[in-house]
């Protein structure tokens, strides 16, 4: 279209659903879009080819600064009638160079623009230089019956100056339109952050453990997976190792200082989220101390703070993050999580799995494979076996009519009430299987273990000699449940 063309369509411009905003359902979903598009922060945004100015007025109403530019005269009239009263500059000027001096933006915001320019390339170059490092360029296009420019072109052309650009797709989302699409609609957000030599960024992941539980946090405000649970997060910084980024976002997201020595290695994972670059990711295990309860120390960035059943974990996670606790659960310990560029960023229970477990570089011959105890009572066994083997590291693992099992590492221990059970009590004293060893860190937590096992369903067997019973050079205690197993807890 010429500028004639535009001035001639501004009076009825508005009518469009998706350009007046008049349905406050249509005009809901775009503000919510905004939000998580933008940043929480006040920021100068330009707003290039704004029409009337809708989209501008929701962004000023969200509290950022906006300046806005259109070649049409009469859009700008219908724009500065509209924006009356909210601090909006808006202007008559070419979007490919808008007159704005030397002026640096945080946001650039262009709807269905870039598949007008005859030098989308240039155009794009010139963008960037108008944003201060690390700022915002956010494309709204799409392609209709065969016209425009689709989310791979757009994304090619931005290779050339960031290396981070996050592709939504739009046409499944009606209400953004007020009415059902079937064409291809998209917002890219891309950063600007200029490409060089492939480096990936190390992002950080903490597995809290509360015995069978782990603590997830529910992103908002972010621009990226907003509404999706994920585990306390983020990235090393210039100069940090991994563990003391873990222990800095720990303190920044929920407020709880870690130990070095309290950290542990659960996972390592290449990751990519759709239409994004690879990042490694670091799970890090970590028990929960109630005497230092985690808290929201970051509610501009997260909603809500819970504890969640590892076994049973929510479906409204952030996919890579499920990919790595799943992993986690089953004792994996290396994994590649690679997006494709149509996948959600969402966990999606039915869809193609994208998790590939990369196996250790040592033979499993000779190594313990699982020990499977039979019970009388599984709900008992459930209970009593799931807190001792939860307290010492194992994560819930299967589950089934007639068992459970409990895993650590490439190792598991199962307890089943099996049909074919020929007595309903274990007798550690005669033939078979008379105790189960397990190590202990130290002597502290062998000693709180002790204590908390009688309401656990566990007795302290040979109380007069403990913790020598196996003699005055070993500190050990010995337990035995309601089924008649023992346990046999080794100290350092």
């Amino acid at each position: 279209m010429t500028m004639i063309d535009w001035d001639d369509a501004a009076d009825s411009f508005d009518e469009e659903p998706d350009h007046g905003l008049h349905d406050p359902v249509v005009r809901s979903a775009w503000a919510r879009r905004m939000e998580t598009w933008l940043p929480t922060a006040r920021s100068a945004v330009l707003d290039l080819g704004c029409g009337t100015g809708s989209l501008a007025l929701l962004v000023a109403g969200q509290g950022h600064r906006v300046t806005a530019v259109d070649r049409s005269a009469r859009m700008v009239e219908q724009a500065r009638a509209k924006l009356a009263g909210t601090g909006t500059e808006v202007f008559v000027g070419d979007a490919a160079h808008p007159p704005v001096g030397k002026q640096r933006f945080d946001v650039i915001l262009a709807r269905h623009l870039v598949w007008l320019l005859p030098d989308p390339a240039s155009v794009l170059r010139h963008w960037f230089s108008l944003l201060r490092p690390g700022g915002r360029l956010v494309l709204i296009e799409g392609v209709w019956n065969g016209t425009g420019l689709s989310a791979a072109a757009l994304t090619a052309l931005l290779t050339e100056h960031t290396e981070r650009v996050h592709h939504e797709p739009l046409s499944g989302d009606s209400r953004l339109w007020g009415k059902e699409v079937d064409d291809e609609r998209y917002a890219l957000v891309a950063r600007a952050e200029p490409p060089h030599r492939h480096t990936e960024v190390v992002d950080v992941h903490l597995i809290l453990r509360r015995g069978s539980e782990v603590l997830l946090a529910r992103r908002a405000g972010t621009g990226y997976a907003d509404g999706l649970l994920h585990a306390p997060s983020g990235h090393a910084e210039d100069g940090e190792d991994v563990r003391a980024a873990m222990i800095r976002e720990t303190a920044e997201e929920i407020g709880v200082e870690l130990d070095p020595d309290e950290l542990r290695v659960a996972l390592v994972m290449q990751h990519r989220g759709p239409g994004g670059t690879p990042r490694m990711g670091w799970f890090f295990e970590a028990d929960h101390d109630p005497a230092r309860p985690p808290r929201n120390a970051e509610p501009d960035k997260c909603s809500e703070l819970d504890w969640f059943p590892l076994d049973a974990l929510p479906d409204d996670m952030v996919a890579y993050c499920r990919a790595g606790l799943d992993g986690y659960r089953a004792g994996q310990r290396f994994l590649i999580h690679w997006h494709e560029d149509g996948d959600t960023v969402a966990h999606a229970p039915r869809a193609v799995r994208r998790a590939v477990p990369l196996p250790v570089a040592a033979s499993p011959t000779g190594r313990l494979h699982h020990i499977e105890l039979w019970t009388p009572d599984l709900a008992e066994a459930e209970e009593e076996w799931g807190w001792l083997l939860g307290e010492l590291g194992h994560v819930p693992y299967q589950r089934w009519a007639h068992g459970r099992s409990w895993r650590r590492g490439d190792t598991y221990v199962v307890v089943e009430q099996s049909p074919h059970l020929a007595a309903r009590t274990h007798d550690r004293l005669r033939p078979g299987l008379n105790h189960l060893a397990f190590h202990v860190v130290d002597r502290a937590t062998l000693d709180a273990l002790v204590a908390h096992a009688p309401s656990r369903g566990w007795r302290l067997l040979f109380p007069d000699r403990h913790p020598h019973a196996g003699g005055d050079r070993h500190y050990a205690a010995y337990l035995e449940n309601t089924a008649g197993f023992e346990v046999e807890l080794v100290a350092p």
